[in-house]
């Protein structure tokens, strides 16, 4: 099994971090560059505990779908999904928030394990872990991105008010 741990500070309340983190819109826009669409269960907005999401985008030149269920939450601490069905042989994200100050830590612990026995532990190592965590880097710079600027202007706003 693979795991690849990240830790991102955002300048922003733990609540907006863990709104944007269950975004199904946001979720879309992060992924442009493999066309990553909802396609079944919660389609848009913010996804909840219990909700499925089936996702459909183009990984390593294949189409691909992708089921995963929130099987945990705890607004706005954490929450956690797991992968029902897909090319995974498992897979498990969990998404952690933390306030320090004011910052939010948004820590992403995912694991995941593909098929085939050796050759899938061979690909992970030397390729899929890799592909992973930059897919991941993106949405966590789109998530920070969008709330800082949020905080910003909620700032502003009341200062001029």
């Amino acid at each position: 099994m693979s795991v690849i741990y990240l830790d991102t500070t955002i300048e922003a309340d733990i609540q907006t971090v863990f709104d944007l983190s269950r975004d199904i819109d946001l979720h879309q826009k992060s992924t442009f560059k493999t066309g990553e669409k909802a396609i079944a269960g919660r389609i848009s907005g913010l996804i909840e505990e219990g909700e499925t999401v089936t996702w459909k985008a183009r990984h390593l030149g294949i189409y691909q779908t992708l089921t995963t269920k929130i099987v945990a939450m705890n607004n706005p601490h954490h929450f956690t999904d797991i992968m029902l069905k897909g090319a995974f042989k498992s897979m498990k994200h969990q998404h952690i928030f933390r306030q320090e100050g004011k910052n939010t830590i948004m820590t992403d612990i995912f694991e995941f394990h593909s098929p085939f026995g050796i050759i899938g532990k061979i690909f992970d190592t030397l390729f899929l872990k890799i592909y992973m965590e930059k897919f991941l880097l993106e949405r966590n710079k789109l998530i920070k991105f969008t709330a800082e600027n949020k905080q910003k202007r909620e700032r502003s706003e009341r200062r001029n008010v």
